[in-house]
């Protein structure tokens, strides 16, 4: 699916992308082409893309090509989706321990859409954290794992 998204390949672009998307939210799906989660991840994004136009716009990261930005936020797990606006990190309580990024896919396409709408009103509000309007039935569970402590 990732031929339906566009895809940053380097740091540059990366950088690129978060300085240059205004009045939007930037979302950063980090992973693997080849990954099956990341696919069905891959699959929810590109058919929500379009109706979130005017709010959102979605790009792919391959974990294996930005390393930078894989440390920098920590991905261990994927797919792992981060977002931005207007430059800044947009973190989302979604009742677990890391605020910073949703792990795993999303059960359907309602709930990313909830969540991009969400994202938007509180970052036009001035506000850096937003509560997750997704069930928590919906939201994979996962244990942080802190290495070389």
């Amino acid at each position: 699916m990732s031929f339906l998204l566009p895809e940053l390949t380097c740091k540059r672009e990366v950088d690129q992308a978060i300085k240059s998307v205004a009045e939007k939210v930037l979302v950063l799906r980090f992973g693997r082409d080849n990954d099956a989660v990341c696919l069905q991840l891959d699959d929810i994004l590109a058919k929500t893309a379009h109706d979130l136009s005017k709010m959102a716009v979605i790009y792919l990261v391959d974990v294996n090509k930005v390393p930078v930005y894989t440390q920098y936020f920590d991905i261990s797990y994927i797919p792992s989706t981060v977002f931005f606006f207007n430059g800044q990190h947009m973190k989302v309580d979604y009742g677990s321990p890391d605020h910073t990024k949703f792990v795993g896919s999303f059960k359907t396409k309602q709930d990313f859409i909830d969540l991009i709408e969400v994202i938007y009103r509180g970052a036009m509000r001035g506000k850096l954290i937003v509560r997750s309007p997704i069930d928590p039935n919906n939201i994979p569970k996962y244990d942080l794992l802190y290495q070389g402590i």
